[in-house]
């Protein structure tokens, strides 16, 4: 009986020894996320279009309005080196950005409104040529399309990666000194590392905060 019993406590014992390892791993895990994430979000400002339907003709407007946006912006935001600039410059401009819009809108044979505001959004992990940003949440220039009921355009309005062609495999250098000046070394190592095949710890940082957000 008396081996039974002590059988039993050391079960229990292994139990709970087991249970608050995986207890601190955990919240060390989800703390280590949070933080990585939210001191990204911290120095990006991202941009959020979203369509009125999924239908293929409002996810082509969606598109030239996307474009129509940013290439207004480029010389606005040409000056911006952090990103409580970017906010003022885009805060100032929400009516010529609602209004270029839907010049753009009427120009293609449609007649839906527009809501251009900053606000905080949920963004999955995105990949901007070299740089992978985890998801989570991010402030962002938010442009809703009609009913805005159809998929997302995300892109990043600081550092100004939205205006990097689509075409390029690589963050022009200017771009990722901005990125590199206002990231910790560990975060900026993240978001242009993840990619990297031979990288594996970067890789698992990223994937630990990634498996968090998402």
């Amino acid at each position: 009986m008396n081996i039974l019993k002590k059988e039993k406590n050391i079960l229990l014992l292994s139990i709970f020894i087991g249970t608050f390892i995986t207890l601190v791993f955990t919240l060390a895990t989800k703390s280590y996320s949070y933080n990585i994430q939210q001191g990204i979000a911290d120095e990006v400002i991202r941009l959020h279009v979203l369509a009125n339907s999924d239908e293929d003709y409002d996810q082509q407007l969606k598109i030239k309005v996307k474009d129509g946006i940013v290439k207004m912006l480029e010389n606005e935001l040409h000056n911006s080196m952090t990103k409580d600039e970017t906010r003022i410059v885009l805060l100032k401009n929400l009516d010529k950005i609602e209004k270029r819009a839907e010049e753009i809108i009427k120009e293609n044979g449609y007649d839906y409104s527009v809501n251009a505001k900053i606000c905080f959004d949920d963004f999955p992990t995105k990949e901007y040529a070299d740089v992978t940003l985890p998801a989570g949440e991010y402030e962002a220039l938010k442009i809703e399309i009609g009913e805005a009921k159809g998929k997302n355009w995300w892109c990043v309005m600081f550092p100004p990666l939205c205006f990097v062609d689509a075409s390029v495999k690589e963050v022009p250098k200017e771009d990722k000194e901005i990125l590199k000046s206002v990231l910790t070394d560990t975060e900026y190592d993240i978001v242009t590392k993840a990619k990297n095949e031979n990288d594996i710890p970067i890789k698992i940082k990223f994937k630990i905060v990634e498996w968090w957000q998402q």
